[in-house]
């Protein structure tokens, strides 16, 4: 992949004030020679005439050279500024393809190879996939921290401290009393691991990367005719729903993604929930709907009060009709009023799970493995044999060294070497 030189559209769609052409590989300084003439010095801006095969003139662009190594994407690197019109774009695009050793960039190409490269990380590319699709603050703040290398550069430090304190570990278990390890304090690696295990746990607490995107679930269940339809198109303020009389018009799941106030929601419509059916189809609506509910944050639960599931929240959803003492909230989709009042609802649960204090969040991959090694360092801590403490050391660098992309042996080795003066 790397041998290729590739081009794109590096900005958005024409038509725009300006377009940015991007070259990237071996030959992508003399791919742009040939529309450009003599390029600008590395680095340095320069207004060039851009032309055709034939010698036509196409655009009147700034052109910028960006030497490999030290690029974004690691190799040679051209980016050509044109007019953001739909020709002068088709027209250039058209003149590089037209180069043999041209071809167009495959989705996401420039990123991979930054990645190959060693420009960025897998942690900075994944943030850089979620700054792209990032549709609230939140999200915004997350995916940023992690495309400049928040992410990696706390994983790297988490590395460097407990190789520190594995190296203060082993060298009290090789050298015993020979070994002036931390000042003769060999219990010092105790305060350097539990620093490290207590941010990891504060950084579990935080809602996960794909917590952010996703929101909210919010699942309306109850029997077939509660109006779960209705109030799903009320809070959706359109007709995403089929709403009919009829009882078990609905047979599957509905969902439908909103965003309000800044905060996501997944909102999911449900087959009513019966015994009393013989209909295939609808017995599976039925044992889907109880499969989201069972992981849904939110229930609102439209029936009697007496059959909500656990912790639902119990809805009146035709209070105009008749009111029930037994609610928690009642609305009426022919009151605007009540259908904001259960979106503020929503908005102050919402707020208090998704609560986002850190610049960084984990994926649910991420997650899992923090978790294991956050375990694995209360349990070295718990231990008084040292060679207990040590593998259980031992294992949670080996987890987090999967994450990091080190060898936690070479690391703890570093660590041991540069900081003890053992005289051997």
């Amino acid at each position: 992949m790397g041998d290729d030189t590739i081009y794109a559209l590096s900005s958005g769609a024409p038509p725009a004030a300006i377009a940015v052409m991007r070259v990237s590989g071996r030959d992508a300084r003399a791919a742009a020679a040939v529309l450009a003439g003599a390029l600008p010095p590395p680095r340095r801006a320069g207004v060039r005439t851009l032309r055709g095969g034939d010698g036509t003139p196409l655009d009147r662009a700034l052109v910028l050279v960006f030497p490999g190594p030290n690029s974004a994407t690691g190799e040679d690197l051209v980016e050509l500024h044109l007019h953001g019109g739909r020709a002068v774009v088709a027209a250039v695009g058209a003149a590089l393809a037209a180069q043999p050793k041209l071809r167009q960039a495959r989705p996401g190409e420039f990123t991979r190879r930054a990645l190959t490269n060693g420009r960025i990380d897998l942690h900075q590319a994944e943030g850089l996939a979620d700054l792209l699709e990032a549709e609230t603050e939140d999200q915004r703040r997350a995916a940023l921290a992690a495309s400049d290398g928040g992410l990696g550069e706390t994983l790297a430090r988490w590395m460097r401290a407990l190789s520190d304190a594995a190296a203060i570990v082993e060298a009290a278990i090789d050298y015993d009393e020979e070994a002036d390890v931390s000042g003769g304090h060999a219990d010092a690696w105790r305060a350097i691991v539990m620093a490290v295990r207590d941010e990891m746990i504060g950084l579990l607490a935080q809602p996960t990367v794909e917590r952010l995107r996703d929101g909210l679930m919010v699942v309306l269940a109850g029997p077939p005719n509660a109006g779960k339809s209705s109030l799903f198109n009320a809070l959706l303020g359109r007709d995403a729903a089929i709403v009919t009389p009829i009882a078990g018009t609905t047979r599957d799941v509905i969902e439908a993604q909103v965003i309000r106030a800044g905060i996501p929601y997944r909102l999911c419509d449900t087959a009513g929930l019966t015994d009393a059916t013989e209909n295939v189809v609808e017995q599976i609506g039925v044992e889907r709907a109880r499969a989201l509910s069972a992981r849904a944050d939110v229930i609102l639960w439209l029936g009697e009060s007496g059959s909500a599931p656990p912790g639902a929240v119990r809805v009146a959803a035709k209070a105009d009709l008749a009111l029930s003492r037994n609610a928690d909230i009642s609305v009426s989709t022919h009151w605007p009023e009540s259908i904001d009042r259960l979106w503020q609802f929503l908005a102050a649960t919402g707020r208090e799970q998704l609560a986002f204090t850190s610049e960084i969040a984990l994926r649910e991959a991420q997650r899992g493995a923090v978790n294991d090694i956050a375990s694995a360092l209360t349990r070295s801590l718990h231990h008084t044999d040292p060679l207990v403490s040590a593998e259980e050391l031992r294992v949670a660098r080996r987890r987090l060294a999967g994450l990091v992309g080190l060898d936690a042996t070479e690391a703890m080795l570093d660590a041991l070497f540069g900081r003890f003066c053992l005289g051997k």
